[in-house]
């Protein structure tokens, strides 16, 4: 996944945006140009820097050459305010409604990623692994 992608992406459920974005491995592609004739490249929120670009003092600036040789192969989409989230496994977001969703794969992704979610985002990890939706890791023992 591209990180221009979180730019589109609201909540399926009550449609907030942006969303949090934790980015647990990723890989670079150095050989990636921005071609692009303007910059910044998205329009309302910079996941790379995690910042609205409106509230930016000179978007122009962004990092754009550097955030598209990225590519996201694991990581977490968080809602903050419904408490969903939503994996990232082999580079696709899987944004499915509560009722598509797989809850053994679902909780076995979360088990693996449980410890670089604390490290990388210990101001939402509990919310994550304790009280998210649909599926968290609270009932495990």
């Amino acid at each position: 996944m591209k990180y221009r992608l979180m730019d589109v992406l609201a909540c399926p459920y009550d449609k907030t945006f942006p969303l949090r974005l934790v980015v647990i491995k990723r890989t670079e592609h150095p050989e990636r140009q921005y071609t692009w004739p303007r910059k910044p490249f998205c329009e309302e929120y910079c996941s790379y820097r995690d910042l609205k670009i409106k509230e930016h003092p000179k978007p122009d600036t962004l990092p754009c050459e550097e955030c598209h040789k990225w590519e996201i192969e694991t990581g977490v989409i968080y809602c903050p305010n419904c408490g969903r989230w939503y994996p990232i496994i082999e580079e696709i977001p899987r944004m499915l409604p509560d009722e598509l969703r797989n809850e053994k794969e679902e909780l076995q992704f979360l088990e693996s990623v449980a410890e670089d979610l604390k490290r990388l985002a210990p101001d939402i990890a509990d919310k994550i692994l304790q009280q998210g939706k649909p599926f968290n890791l609270s009932r495990r023992g």
